[in-house]
């Protein structure tokens, strides 16, 4: 994907959406509606997922919790890039696989993958930023992109998470965490300081957005779910166009 001009439409369209995944066709509609209201109709973005696969995350892969944010971020995927995947990294205490989930391919995806990989650890929070990097630089890509990076805890290294942020903010990606636990729980409030890091003082933009899915993310509604993953995406789009971040 490159950083085409603007087109009119969705860069999948609803049609081949029910031909290769009809369980997604409802998840894609809500997208378009949340696209709409932020005025990002037409926007082709690179979009990567970042899965938690530290141990206690166990009970949201047996769930079918992972799953359905997976399902439902190629849903959102479906309307701002047109190769119907979406690139997908694990991490715990290190990189546990840098992978892809399809629009063709959906359906049990996440438990496949899982299957082969070994212990589940901690939580590296800056080694899933190096691996999305490394991925988009290789890539080519010059679009802007939205990762969706999921956890249900704080890093081991605070120091490394913040830097590898800030590091960031001069490459076209924007990071939306998304929590999934105990809204009380303190191990989210690192999160919470991340997303209102200083600008200019720590990093050139703000970069990063946050929200909490609570201890059951499989029952937020579609449209709240895309209306937060992409409602701080805007903003940061306008100013890194500003900045020449993105062109």
């Amino acid at each position: 994907m490159t950083g085409s001009p603007t087109p009119a439409g969705p860069a999948i369209s609803l049609r081949k959406v029910h031909e290769q995944a009809p369980a997604l066709a409802g998840p894609y509609r809500s997208a378009q509606i949340s696209l709409e209201k932020h005025g990002l109709s037409g926007e082709r973005v690179a979009v990567h997922l970042v899965l938690d696969f530290s141990g206690s995350m166990r009970e949201y892969y047996k769930d079918g919790s992972v799953q359905a944010l997976a399902d439902r971020v190629l849903g959102l995927s479906a309307h701002l890039d047109d190769d119907g995947r979406v690139p997908v990294v694990f991490f715990s205490t290190d990189v546990d696989a840098v992978t892809d989930i399809a629009l063709d391919n959906h359906h049990g995806r996440i438990d496949a993958i899982v299957a082969g990989l070994g212990h589940m650890g901690r939580t590296s929070y800056h080694l899933a930023m190096d691996a999305v990097i490394d991925h988009y630089l290789d890539s080519g890509s010059t679009a802007p992109a939205l990762v969706v990076f999921q956890t249900d805890g704080g890093p081991i290294s605070k120091f490394a998470a913040e830097r590898h942020l800030c590091k960031a903010a001069k490459l076209p990606l924007f990071w939306q965490f998304i929590g999934f636990g105990d809204k009380r729980s303190s191990q989210f409030d690192f999160l919470r300081r991340l997303d209102e890091l200083a600008v200019p003082e720590k990093r050139p933009i703000d970069n990063a957005g946050f929200f909490h899915a609570g201890p059951d993310p499989r029952a937020v509604a579609d449209s709240e779910l895309y209306d937060r993953l992409v409602g701080e995406f805007p903003q940061w789009l306008a100013s890194a166009r500003a900045q020449g971040i993105v062109g």
